[in-house]
């Protein structure tokens, strides 16, 4: 999204449209696992009221119950335990232990360390200075104080920021309103709103219109619009005047909260007061506006804004175009584009991304080709995101030799993909079956100056994995842990599903653990794929020992679970038992009706 903010508007502060307890398998066998669950589901069986049968019926009896403990809730359940913090003003005591760390410089020359300090990013050597300044009776230098606590804000120490301030006041200093600022824009950007009205309130200076509009957008940025009049109000009675950017951030948060309507009043209040709104103040009405879906009105507002004397920007525009191409309007689109240039409105490289990426979506690639040609004519060069689309279309349609081909023009251009264009090209490749392919695209990233990331290795780990290629996979597996990236649930799902399929059960039953132990959690899919596995080679006792392990870990089986043991018991030449089995879920609701049919078919 365009950001619609005027460089004079560009201050600190100020920025708008921002679009179960664990039973370790790990030192048995899976087999002594089993064991176990079978010792434990003796009483399960008999609560089930499941009589001593023959071993073809034992396994309907263990589905069963296995099936009424998850129903009655034996989930393992996680809390989550979290602790915050609220920085606070401290007492203003300077800590003695500090002295020991000051150098007896004279006075010139302590302030000149600090500024080199503070200059070379080495902020607690400064605070320790500071400290030992203070101390020894000298006054430090707000300049410097000032960098000092920008310094820590902007590493989130708030609380480090607040105790300099405390040191400057005690020091006989007089902190200046950008001194205040700098740490009320701290707090802002800390999430730490309520600090900064503390610091509002205990201001030694008078607070000017930028600490207003620091904390009023942060305020708004937080939804909190209510506590923000009233903050507008206290300005008011200070006589510290609004400026075009007050009503702004104002205008811009009533337009979210309470419509656009509503922020007209404070339009109107805002030229009552002599404030002139500006092509910024103007842009956040007109996206108001499209967002209720008034598109006509906003073309009418734009056309009507000449003559409030503002001129129309190519945000404003952007703005429009983007709301037509969102509701389909694309030839609408299309004419506002040409409309646009008539008046003498240069169009940015964003103007032409929304209409090729709104073209590439609806496949109408030619036309997104064509305007895509066009944007150095009007002094636009394209982009990745400009590229992107177009390959991704390319990709949908299967047509991977014109996605390569725009690749390669993209790159003659000058333009370098960035890791998005490469991931939807995997993506596309390893669907396509062209694995190799992908492989080989991936192992170039590096050399062409894209570092590869974690979805980027699970797309073609997975690729791999649905080809029969596990051995491939988890070298790359190696490969993305030696630079650093973590597996999650997804690549590990990938290279379980793979080695059961490929009927290495064992090695994806080692793999399920391994990562278990990293603290990742399996989902149903793992657990299915290493169940199936299983039952394809002929162990459906060892894959009901494992539908108990799953709900002892506390994760919810699927309808597929259940579907996959029904058939994997059938496939085993027990059909009755499994076809009674069958039944009997779909009488409780476990397996749909339709889904059961299904089966029922292939048993």
């Amino acid at each position: 999204m365009d950001v619609i903010v005027h460089t004079n508007h560009a201050h600190e502060g100020f920025c708008s449209f921002q679009h179960f307890q664990r039973e370790s398998l790990r030192n048995g066998s899976f087999l002594e696992a089993r064991v176990n669950a079978r010792s434990n589901f003796c009483s399960v069986k008999a609560y089930v009221g499941c009589k001593h049968v023959g071993f073809q019926k034992q396994r309907h009896c263990r589905v069963l119950a296995v099936s009424k403990v998850e129903s009655a809730g034996v989930n393992g359940r996680l809390q989550i335990l979290g602790s915050s913090s609220q920085g606070h003003f401290g007492n203003g005591h300077v800590s003695s232990s500090s002295s020991s760390s000051f150098h007896n410089f004279e006075e010139s020359d302590g302030n000149n360390q600090l500024r080199k300090f503070v200059r070379n990013g080495e902020l607690e050597e400064g605070f320790k200075l500071l400290e030992g300044m203070v101390y020894h009776g000298e006054i430090p230098d707000i300049i410097a104080c000032t960098s000092l606590i920008r310094g820590f804000c902007k590493k989130g120490k708030t609380r480090k920021a607040t105790r300099v301030m405390e040191i400057i006041e005690d020091s006989g200093a007089v902190p200046d309103v950008i001194t205040y600022n700098v740490l009320i824009s701290g707090y802002c950007r800390a999430g730490e709103i309520d600090n900064s009205l503390q610091v509002l309130d205990r201001m030694s200076v008078a607070p000017d219109v930028v600490t207003y509009n620091t904390i009023l957008r942060s305020l708004c940025d937080s939804g909190k619009l209510k506590q923000a009049m009233e903050v507008l109000d206290r300005q008011l009675q200070r006589e510290c005047y609004p400026d075009v950017i007050t009503y702004t951030i104002l205008i811009e948060a009533t337009c979210k909260e309470s419509g656009v309507a509503q922020a007209m009043k404070l339009l109107d209040e805002m030229s009552s007061r002599g404030c002139k709104p500006d092509v910024v103040t103007y842009n956040v009405l007109v996206n108001g506006i499209c967002k209720e879906g008034r598109l006509d009105d906003a073309i009418e507002f734009l056309n009507n804004m000449p003559s409030h004397g503002c001129q129309p920007n190519v945000i404003t525009h952007n703005i429009i175009l983007r709301s037509m191409c969102s509701t389909g309007r694309w030839m609408d689109a299309e004419r506002f584009l040409a409309d646009m240039l008539q008046k003498g409105c240069s169009p940015s490289v964003v103007t032409f991304n929304i209409l090729i990426n709104f073209l590439c979506r609806k496949g109408l690639l030619g036309r997104a080709i064509d305007i895509l040609e066009k944007m150095p004519k009007h002094g636009c060069t394209p982009n990745s995101l400009s590229y992107n689309p177009l390959l991704h279309g390319f990709c949908k349609e299967k047509k991977m030799d014109r996605a390569i081909e725009y690749l390669e023009i993209m790159v003659s251009r000058g333009c370098y993909p960035d890791i998005v264009t490469y991931n939807t090209l995997l993506t596309a490749l390893c669907k396509d079956g062209k694995v190799d392919v992908a492989v080989e695209i991936l192992n170039q990233l590096s050399t062409k100056g894209c570092s590869p990331v974690l979805i980027t290795y699970n797309t073609v780990i997975d690729g791999l994995s649905k080809v029969g290629k596990t051995d491939q996979a988890i070298r790359l597996l190696d490969e993305m842990r030696a630079k650093g990236l973590k597996p999650d649930i997804i690549t590990y799902s990938s290279l379980v599903g793979g080695l059961s399929r490929e009927g290495k059960v064992d090695d994806a039953i080692k793999f399920f653990h391994d990562f278990e132990r990293m603290g990742v959690r399996p989902n149903a899919i793992a657990y299915n794929s290493i169940m199936l596995g299983l039952c394809k080679a002929r162990q459906s006792d060892r894959a009901i020992d494992f539908l108990a392990y799953m709900v002892t870990r506390g994760c919810k089986p699927t309808e597929s679970t259940y579907t996959i043991l029904i058939e994997g018991i059938a496939y085993e030449g027990l059909a009755k038992e499994a076809l009674e089995l069958l039944n009997e879920l779909c009488s409780r609701g476990v397996v749909k009706k339709s889904s059961a049919e299904q089966v029922a078919v292939k048993m």
